[in-house]
């Protein structure tokens, strides 16, 4: 693999602290919480990937059928020398954009993702397949590393696909799209799906689906917890809740405890009381429209020069 290199700004001791301090802090708040970049270990992101098999959750193929029909419009208007993909795990949709065809020029592939194991196996599958192709892996949290991501080599196009960036509440979504602008370079563009604001009816059972595969997902992120910190979470004592929230604009996803109980986390010296009357809240989605994208992309000075929609899902373009 001469042609993939990686740089590593995660170890396993800081990936460990991070989930120390996070779940420290989220279940002595009020509310409860746990955050969702959590839920992705090998369980998690294989109930995901059924998820987005699920008749309910529209998201996944939605998105991919707006990158199939326009990739070839992006790849044509932008001509990136390189392209950054924030959160690739498994770098499957960029091949939609790599398909469109050889550039006249080789090119720069970046993954960021907190998982050296994932990069390094999607590296090996798309060198295979592009010969065009460098890969420069980045194992680092989006969050906190995008600094850490090299320099524009030429003109890059980042991507933030999934619609994760609505996972965010308002300022660290704004944090997120200053260090996003920061890193575009010159003549750098940022294409990133958003689900938009729907029947509320749509959005509740695309996250309360009939066979219970989002209600295990939810639950697992205790498991995460209980194997990093030494904590007796018993899962199966939870019940699964999502719902929109319209005035917020979002799907809040919560655990709900079916009794009272107490949860020890030996690792932290941590005991939590917990009760009906209060759920450990583990997800937001935000849902968008094209007003509220274009004004929280003009709040850190970009503007949406580009949007891709099929009514219910979108793809925007930023520069």
């Amino acid at each position: 693999m001469s042609r993939y290199q990686a740089e590593v700004h995660l170890d396993p001791d800081d990936l460990k602290q991070s989930l120390a301090d996070d779940v420290r802090r989220g279940l002595t708040a009020r509310p409860k919480s746990l955050p969702p970049k959590y839920f992705y270990d090998s369980t998690g992101s294989a109930l995901f990937e059924r998820i987005t098999r699920l008749p309910e959750y529209y998201l996944t193929r939605a998105e991919e059928q707006l990158l199939k029909s326009h990739a070839s419009e992006v790849m044509d208007r932008l001509r990136p020398k390189e392209i950054v993909e924030l959160g690739s795990g498994a770098s499957l949709k960029i091949r939609w954009l790599l398909e469109v065809g050889p550039p006249p020029d080789a090119l720069r592939y970046i993954p960021v993702d907190v998982d050296e194991t994932a990069v390094a196996h999607a590296a090996r599958r798309l060198l295979g397949r592009y010969p065009f192709l460098a890969v420069h892996g980045v194992i680092a949290d989006v969050e906190r590393h995008l600094e850490r991501v090299p320099p524009a080599a030429g003109r890059r196009l980042v991507l933030f696909l999934g619609s994760t960036i609505g996972n965010f509440d308002a300022e660290p979504r704004r944090r997120l799209l200053s260090a996003v602008r920061g890193m575009l370079g010159p003549g750098g563009h940022f294409l990133f799906g958003v689900d938009l604001v729907k029947d509320p009816t749509v959005l509740e059972r695309a996250y309360n689906d009939a066979a219970g595969v989002t209600a295990a997902f939810n639950r697992n992120i205790l498991r995460v917890v209980n194997r990093g910190l030494a904590g007796d979470f018993q899962p199966d004592r939870f019940g699964h809740r999502a719902c929109y929230n319209a005035p917020a604009g979002r799907i809040e996803m919560h655990l709900v405890p079916v009794a009272r109980q107490r949860v020890v986390l030996s690792a932290l010296g941590l005991a939590v009381e917990l009760s009906p009357a209060e759920t450990i809240w583990t997800e937001s989605s935000y849902k968008f429209t094209r007003g509220s994208v274009a004004a929280m992309l003009a709040d850190v000075g970009l503007g949406l020069d580009a949007w891709w929609t099929d009514g219910q899902v979108a793809l925007a373009g930023a520069a």
